[in-house]
């Protein structure tokens, strides 16, 4: 089912409960204070309620089925359209493949790399379209996949821009279930935030995995402890002046509560750990 349809219908049925419980009390009001004759007010009441409840849920499906109806439409069409996208560049990428065994020329090749690196980039792109896509309909795939590989995959994203910082990777390739696009995304954001805050000189990540927990290390500024509770907020960033419109860590947070990743932030002297419970994930 359509999620904003559904959220209609549970909205839908709050608003008859709460009427429903306005009602009881209006009649104990009534039939308590003022005498009022209680065989009386139930039926006028059940007469009302009934009318208006009925007029409500008729105007309520003639004024939002055809939004259900559009939004529907617009999902297709969007699907359509990133099925199309997806022919011209898998096209693109194998003739790319196809000339790189064919050209030797030095010019010739870094003209290849930029329409290589340019549908790359295309493919992310429709990648992550699709996700999104996916998510919105609630229909993200479940897979089976190694925490060593994706941590190591997704660092591999930093190479030009870790620069002096070094990484040290403890985490061994323990098998995960979970939407394995949005825990790569997860671990991305945790990455790019360690690398953003950290120190500009003899900087450090250390990403350690150990008894369940996943923690991601970063030397750097100590967290204030009254943002603590806000530095998951969309568009929350602990230093303004940093590049970004603080939705990384308000990315992470919703995948963590989404999937049962328990999560949390200790600052320390010289730095911030972001621990990760990964206990609700692990392939037994």
């Amino acid at each position: 089912m359509n999620y904003k349809k559904r959220n209609f219908i549970i909205t839908n049925s709050i608003i008859i409960v709460f009427v429903l419980l306005l009602s009881l009390l209006l009649n104990f009001y009534l039939t308590t204070i003022f005498d009022f004759n209680q065989d009386t007010f139930i039926l006028l009441t059940l007469t009302v309620l009934i009318f208006g409840l009925v007029l409500y849920l008729i105007l309520s499906k003639t004024i939002f089925e055809p939004l259900f109806k559009s939004d529907e439409n617009l999902q297709k069409t969007v699907k359509e359209t990133l099925h199309e996208l997806n022919i011209p560049i898998s096209t693109i990428k194998l003739n790319t493949q196809m000339l790189e065994k064919k050209i030797s020329g030095e010019k010739e090749l870094k003209r290849l790399n930029r329409i290589k690196l340019a549908s790359n980039n295309l493919l992310k792109l429709y990648e992550d379209m699709e996700y999104q896509i996916k998510k919105e309909l609630d229909k993200i795939d479940i897979t089976t996949f190694g925490l060593q590989d994706l941590v190591l995959r997704s660092l591999d994203k930093f190479d030009d821009l870790k620069k002096d910082i070094k990484i040290d990777v403890d985490v061994e390739n323990i098998e995960l279930n979970s939407d394995i696009n949005g825990f790569e995304k997860m671990i991305d954001n945790l990455i790019s935030n360690a690398l953003k805050y950290n120190l500009s000189k003899d900087g450090i990540i250390k990403i350690k995995y150990e008894d369940k927990i996943l923690s991601i290390f970063n030397t750097g500024k100590e967290i204030d402890t009254k943002n603590l509770f806000i530095i998951f907020d969309k568009y929350f960033q602990e230093d303004s002046s940093k590049d970004g419109f603080g939705l990384g860590l308000n990315i992470v947070k919703e995948f963590c509560d989404k999937n049962k990743i328990a999560i949390k932030i200790e600052p320390k002297k010289n730095g911030n750990s972001f621990i990760l419970n990964l206990k609700n994930l692990i392939n037994n």
